[in-house]
C-alpha cells in the first residue's frame, strides 16, 4: 500500500482538501447556550448547577457510584492515587507504553513507577507480565507487598487504558489480589469503553478520566474521579475542594487538600457533550471500521477492540511492519496536511524516569517502533 492510498482515504473521508488534525473537538449541540448561561448567571467558577449535573451525567452513564469533577485528567489521577494510600516512597506497577501525565502524577506525590509490559491483545498493562515481575522480585510480608532489592513497598498497580481499548481487568484484579495490591484506572482516554459490558473506570475503587481537548468529549481542560461507592465520593469531593468543613461564614479546613475543582464554565462545556456522546461513539466506530476495511490484507495491521470489550476508538491506530516503514508514512503523511503522530516515547527514555525499576518491555518497544495514529475526529 502506498501512503498517498492512506492520506487518499483520510482527505475523501473528510471531505476537505485542508490541514487535518488529528483528533479535533466537535461542537454540534447546546454548547454555546449552556456557556452563555454561566456568564449570565456570573457562575463561571467553582460553583454552579453545571458542575453537579455534569458530574450526574457520567455517573448515570458509566455506571459509577459517585464522580467527582476536577481540573483536568491529571489532577483526577492524583485524587485518585491520594486516596487509594499511595505515599511518597512507595512503588507503582505501570506501563511503559502510556502518556506522559501518568507517570508526573506518580513523580508529584514522591511514588516511583515499576515498568511493565504491555499486552499485545489489549496495548495495555498485561497481567501475565505483572504477575512474573512480582514472582522474580517481590515478597510478601506482614504490611504488604515489597520489592526484594529495595526493600520498598509496592503499593498499586496502575493500567491505562490505551486509545481507549480496556485492558484484561479480571486477570489483572487476580494479579492484585494475589499480591496484595490497589488498582488504580487510569481511565483517561476511554470514556465510552466497556469491558464485558461494564464501563472503565469502575472496577478500581477510584479511577480518573480525562476530558482534554482531544478527547472524546471535551470541557476544555478537566478530569474526573470515579469512586466505587458514595462515601468514597464524598471523601474525593472533600480533598478535591480544599478539605473545607461546610459552614455559613467560617473558613476550617480539616486536613490538607488540593484545589482541583472543575469551573461551572467548562463543567457546562461537558453536559452539552454529553447529550451529543452517544452519536459521536457510533461514528467514531463506522470511522474505525474503515480503516479496518482499508488496511486489510496490506503490510499494516489497524489495532481492533479486544473480542471482551467494546472500545470507544479514541484514537484509531496502524501499526507498520517496521520502524522504516513507519517513518516514511509519518513524514509523507505531515507533509500532505494529514497529522499522523508515533506512540508516546516509552517512559523509562524520559530523564525523569530512566532509573526507574522496569521488566522485560518486548512488547512495549515492537509496538514503539511501529505504531501509528491516524485522524480520529469523529465524521
Amino acid at each position: 500500500m502506498q501512503v498517498s492510498t492512506i492520506v487518499e482515504f483520510v482527505r475523501d473521508t473528510y471531505k476537505t482538501n485542508e490541514f487535518i488534525p488529528l483528533h479535533a473537538p466537535t461542537f454540534d449541540g447546546n454548547e454555546k447556550q449552556y456557556v452563555m448561561e454561566t456568564l449570565e448567571s456570573t457562575f463561571v467558577s467553582s460553583v454552579g448547577k453545571f458542575v453537579d449535573d455534569f458530574e450526574r451525567k457520567i455517573e448515570t452513564y458509566t455506571g459509577s457510584q459517585k464522580a467527582v469533577a476536577t481540573v483536568n485528567g491529571t489532577a483526577a489521577l492524583h485524587t485518585a492515587l491520594y486516596l487509594a494510600g499511595v505515599k511518597a516512597g512507595d512503588l507503582v506497577i505501570t506501563q511503559a507504553l502510556t502518556f506522559v501525565a501518568t507517570c508526573n502524577a506518580l513523580y508529584h506525590m514522591g511514588a516511583q513507577p515499576i515498568f511493565v509490559d504491555i499486552s499485545p491483545v489489549s496495548l495495555g498493562l498485561c497481567p501475565k507480565a505483572v504477575d512474573a515481575y512480582l514472582s522474580e522480585n517481590a515478597e510478601l510480608k506482614e504490611g504488604g507487598c515489597f520489592h526484594k532489592q529495595t526493600h520498598q513497598q509496592i503499593k498499586a498497580v496502575v493500567p491505562m487504558h490505551t486509545f481507549g481499548h480496556p485492558v484484561e481487568l479480571d486477570e489483572l484484579i487476580r494479579v492484585c489480589h494475589k499480591w496484595n495490591l490497589v488498582l488504580v484506572e487510569d481511565a483517561a482516554e476511554s470514556l465510552g469503553s466497556f469491558y464485558k459490558g461494564k464501563h472503565t473506570g469502575t472496577f478500581s475503587d477510584y479511577s480518573a478520566l480525562s476530558f482534554n481537548g482531544n478527547k472524546v468529549i471535551t470541557t476544555g481542560g478537566g478530569g474526573m474521579v470515579l469512586c466505587k461507592n458514595e462515601d468514597l465520593g464524598k471523601q474525593a469531593k472533600h480533598v478535591t475542594t480544599t478539605a473545607k468543613v461546610p459552614h455559613p461564614y467560617e473558613f476550617y479546613h480539616d486536613e490538607p487538600g488540593f484545589n482541583y475543582r472543575m469551573p461551572n464554565i467548562n463543567a457546562a462545556l461537558g453536559c452539552a457533550q454529553m447529550e451529543v456522546l452517544d452519536a459521536y461513539l457510533a461514528n467514531k466506530r463506522v470511522l474505525a471500521n474503515k480503516y479496518n476495511q482499508l488496511f486489510t490484507g496490506s503490510v499494516f495491521q489497524f489495532v481492533t477492540e479486544p473480542e471482551y470489550a467494546q472500545s470507544n476508538y479514541w484514537l484509531n491506530a496502524v501499526i507498520c511492519p517496521d520502524l522504516e516503514t513507519r517513518e516514511q508514512v509519518l513524514k509523507e503523511t505531515n507533509a500532505a496536511g494529514v497529522m499522523t503522530r508515533p506512540v508516546w516515547q516509552l517512559m523509562h527514555r524520559l530523564p525523569m524516569f530512566k532509573q526507574a525499576l522496569r521488566g522485560d518491555l518486548i512488547c512495549s518497544e515492537y509496538i514503539e517502533a511501529r505504531l501509528i495514529n491516524l485522524p480520529s475526529t469523529p465524521v
